[in-house]
């Protein structure tokens, strides 16, 4: 039996690998399991890796360190790849906004948890792990244990303990206080399903009448240079009631509709200006008449990623309008400098020959999108970790700040997603293999840290710890209730809306599902893209600087 000892107990490979699948593997059977409706999901491989530890079954420093580095990276590298080109079009329609609130949410987390230090005497390691449990944000911890590490030289389970306990108090608090403000808001559902939507692409689709004598008789370039917003004409409807496609020289006189895409933030601004709005749907815009017709199509040609709409020249060529282009679930605007990246989906608008030779020169081919990129993965956590090793030297800041294997990751993700198809370089990953990657880094990171943790955990609770569960509660819903009551009180924000903004600010997928699911649409999951890279950058920055001033 000596072997399976050493299996258990030891330290060689095979204990190593063991050790680390089993956890995950439990983790994950138990992540099944819901209390009241709710999971804990990979939490709970915190939980096993604290209770093997806990029974003998640990990992040397080393190993887990690096085990735990190496899975926060993946963890948040595949974030930021995901929601890079939706974070930078939603600056441009509210997200400014969004992300300041963000930014007083997690400040006023610190203060609090910085209040309760002076307040009860609880050693300072132990509040930034429980603030960081109470607010959900793994790459919080990663970034504070980093730091420590760099800064003492040594590893302290403090942090891990403190964050283990306040999670899953956190996790049931922020879901508690949406039901709640669902539940007693005047404003749970003040958006109409059009505004809804227009959230959630980022643009809007209009049928407009044109009544402004300005633009009577111009060609539709002279009326697209005048008008001071960018919009995409797709058809036009003639007084006489005949439909047709748009081209730069058609003539636009006072009673002709206009089929029109805008940027949201522009279209009430674009209606005073043109005309008025008018209902019209596909159908009386003779979508099923063989004439006009619109269809979807994936750019899977890769000589064609990083290529702008207008090199391409698609209405010389092929009498097409491309109407806006959907990049990871978000809508954005079809202007000519628009850059294209491979998985890119495009609206296009014309007859059915010329769609279907449009189809073709794109590629339109899902079986082309599903082979791996491996080397801009690799490529980015170089840059990522070159990056958050560099020192950035503060003014009257004794010690340097550095964005760590956490922030470094995260900022490079987002810039190569968002600006990789201007260096010709294919990001593109399916969802699938996006959440495989994060998925599999989270529960690396989290095995890591319980098999850490737990062999001092059970005598922190029985010496007072569970006082840390108030901490965490306290931290969890005072800036959550007072941020929510400026939010939709003050600036008139929507139920749909502020959910999303809260459950991104605290970094929590299991809140976001939630909300979802009391919003009844996607408005919730485009607001947590919105304001999740500034609120995991701003966790990261605090739980640092915490760590440099503080301890």
């Amino acid at each position: 039996m000596d072997w399976l000892i050493e299996l258990l107990m030891g330290d060689g490979v095979a204990h190593v690998i063991f050790v680390l699948a089993l956890t995950i593997a439990l983790g994950m059977l138990l992540a099944k399991v819901k209390i009241f409706g709710i999971s804990l999901g990979a939490t709970w491989i915190l939980f096993v890796g604290i209770a093997l530890s806990h029974f003998g079954m640990t990992l040397s420093s080393e190993i887990s360190g690096f085990i735990k580095q190496f899975g926060l990276i993946l963890f948040i590298f595949s974030i930021g790849m995901q929601v890079g080109p939706g974070f930078f079009a939603s600056l441009r329609s509210g997200g400014l906004q969004k992300n300041l609130f963000t930014i007083c949410i997690v400040l006023l987390g610190a203060v609090i948890a910085y209040s309760i230090h002076l307040i009860t005497g609880t050693p300072m390691k132990t509040m930034i792990g429980v603030m960081s449990g109470s607010v959900i944000s793994t790459p919080s911890l990663g970034a504070a244990e980093q730091t420590l590490y760099e800064v003492t030289g040594s590893n302290d389970s403090s942090l891990a303990q403190g964050y283990a306990v306040a999670y899953p108090f956190a996790v049931v608090s922020t879901i508690v206080m949406l039901s709640l403000i669902k539940k007693f808001s005047r404003n749970q559902q003040t958006i109409n399903d059009d505004k809804a939507e227009d959230s959630k692409t980022n643009v809007s689709h209009l049928s407009i009448l044109v009544e402004n004598s300005k633009y009577n008789g111009l060609m539709l370039k002279e009326l697209s240079r005048m008008v001071p917003f960018k919009f995409v004409a797709s058809r036009i409807r003639y007084i006489d009631g005949t439909i047709h496609p748009v081209e730069p020289t058609t003539i636009v006189h006072v009673g002709d509709r206009l089929n029109i895409i805008a940027e949201g933030v522009d279209s009430d601004a674009l209606l005073r200006e043109l005309g008025s709005l008018i209902p019209m749907n596909g159908k009386e815009w003779g979508l099923d008449n063989g004439k006009v017709m619109s269809r979807s199509v994936l750019v899977t040609r890769r000589s064609l990623h990083g290529k702008t709409l207008g090199d391409l020249k698609l209405r010389n060529s092929y009498n097409i309008t491309v109407t806006r282009i959907t990049r990871l679930g978000l809508d954005l605007l079809a202007t000519p400098n628009f850059r294209l990246q491979m998985g890119d989906r495009l609206k296009i608008v014309g007859s059915e020959s010329s769609v279907a030779a449009v189809a073709k020169f794109f590629g339109d081919s899902n079986e082309k999108l599903m082979a791996p990129n491996i080397i801009p993965i690799f490529v980015g956590i170089f840059l990522g970790v070159l990056l958050g090793c560099i020192p950035i030297v503060f003014p009257f800041i004794p010690q340097p700040i550095k964005l760590g294997l956490a922030g470094g990751p995260l900022i490079v993700a987002i810039l190569l997603s968002r600006f990789g198809p201007n260096l010709r370089l294919i990001t593109y990953t399916t969802k699938s293999a996006n959440m495989m990657l994060r998925e599999i880094g989270l529960s690396m990171f989290m095995a890591a840290v319980g098999l850490s943790a737990g062999s001092s955990f059970v005598s922190s609770i029985m010496g007072g710890g569970y006082i840390w569960a108030l901490y965490a509660i306290l931290i969890n819903v005072i800036p959550f209730v007072l941020m929510t009551f400026i939010i939709m009180k003050v600036f008139r924000i929507d139920f749909s809306s502020v959910s999303g903004i809260l459950s991104g600010s605290y970094t929590s997928p299991v809140t976001l599902a939630y909300a979802n699911q009391l919003a009844s649409n996607d408005v919730p999951s485009v607001n947590y893209a919105t304001v999740y890279p500034m609120a995991t950058f701003m966790r990261i920055i605090v739980a640092q600087s915490m760590v440099l001033f503080l301890i």
